[in-house]
């Protein structure tokens, strides 16, 4: 016997994952936690036994559900599956994921249609933040084609706008948790930021890179894992997180002089191997780490003028653009909002299945 769970799969930005609406899942965190474990077919480094995709970036889940808040239209509620261990982490916002949350609240029926395109208000549970994505909605239904190109998905879609306004010292209380644009972490210097990703900003020349090396190179350098991993744990304490060798954040984040006409070049790691690109509130944070002075990005990223930036953060597999607005006030900089364009696609729905010996609702 099985129990069948209704469920989504969506390609979010470059992510991909599994979409719930919160009342077809166990009310009981942990008995939650249990079938979407099942559900992801982890832990198991291929997940053979679940439709996780044997990535951290493709063994997501979005759970949505009616709003709790006045502001917000829907609540958002991210969940990492580990890949290789029995956990669900849900200390982090998920940014790619989000791009799919406002066209899966349209189709849904939680959120109607309004026009050409829909704003859709995401209360974003993990950290207490509201988003804004606007989807293209012609004809009342959602579009899914478009000429939006993002790097690190093949193809073309329809743009979906994310704009950030309140994610500053979302999980760690402050943009800058130290109270230091600069610290100094094992002898290397490091800005500890969070503009809705807790980011531990490193020179990748400190460590010995040269910051354009492919991911597969630094997946390999188990030395230089090691020492991002003991600065990470550093880390943790100064960034109000507490004890983070369990924890997926805060993510670490090596730059260097942009190649490729961006703004700041990056390789990203979440938190213990190279992303293949660069999840999207870790560009934000990284942004914002850019246009900070006194930064470990002062002397690397090239910024454009302007009150309304946009930084291009190039990845191993492309760029993000990201648009910072700033206040500037004397030698103070503060950044009031961000904005980035993703895109999503549905690919399937139906019921995933998991083992009734989990879960079965009908046993009472």
């Amino acid at each position: 016997m099985q129990t069948r769970i209704p469920c989504v799969q969506m390609r979010g930005g470059t992510s991909k994952g599994a979409y719930f609406l919160a009342s077809d899942l166990p009310a009981d965190p942990a008995l939650r936690d249990s079938v979407l474990l099942s559900v992801m077919g982890s832990p198991d480094s291929r997940q053979i036994d679940g439709i996780g995709g044997a990535d951290s970036l493709t063994s997501k889940v979005a759970i949505v559900s009616p709003p709790t808040r006045d502001d917000a239209d829907v609540d958002y509620l991210f969940a990492q599956v580990l890949v290789d261990e029995a956990r669900v982490d849900y200390g982090q916002n998920c940014g790619n994921m989000l791009a799919g949350v406002g066209p899966f609240a349209i189709e849904l029926g939680l959120v109607p249609a309004q026009g050409e395109t829909t704003r859709v208000a995401i209360h974003m549970v993990n950290t207490g933040q509201v988003a804004i994505a606007t989807v293209s909605t012609p004809a009342g239904r959602v579009e899914y084609e478009g000429d939006q190109r993002i790097d690190g998905v093949p193809g073309t879609a329809a743009a979906i706008p994310l704009e950030f306004k309140d994610t500053a010292g979302s999980s760690c209380g402050a943009l800058l948790p130290t109270g230091n644009v600069r610290d100094v972490i094992d002898g290397i210097e490091a800005t500890l930021i969070d503009n809705g990703m807790p980011t531990v900003v490193l020179r990748a020349r400190d460590l010995g890179c040269t910051g354009y090396e492919s991911r597969e190179q630094l997946d390999a350098d188990e030395a230089l894992k090691a020492r991002i991993e003991a600065i990470r744990l550093a880390a943790g304490p100064m960034m109000n997180l507490g004890d983070v060798a369990q924890r997926t954040v805060p993510k670490m984040c090596l730059v260097s002089p942009p190649r490729e006409g961006g703004a700041l070049n990056t390789r990203s790691f979440i938190p213990h191997v190279c992303h293949a690109s660069i999840g999207v509130l870790g560009a934000v944070s990284a942004a914002s780490a850019a246009v900070l002075p006194g930064s470990v990005c002062e002397d690397v990223a090239q910024l454009p003028p302007g009150d309304s930036p946009v930084l291009g953060i190039e990845h191993p597999s492309g760029e993000l653009s990201t648009q910072m607005h700033l206040c500037r006030e004397a030698d103070a900089v503060t950044i009031t909002s961000a904005a980035l364009i993703r895109t999503a696609r549905w690919l399937f729905d139906g019921h995933v299945h998991v083992p009734a010996r989990i879960w079965n609702p009908k046993a009472g």
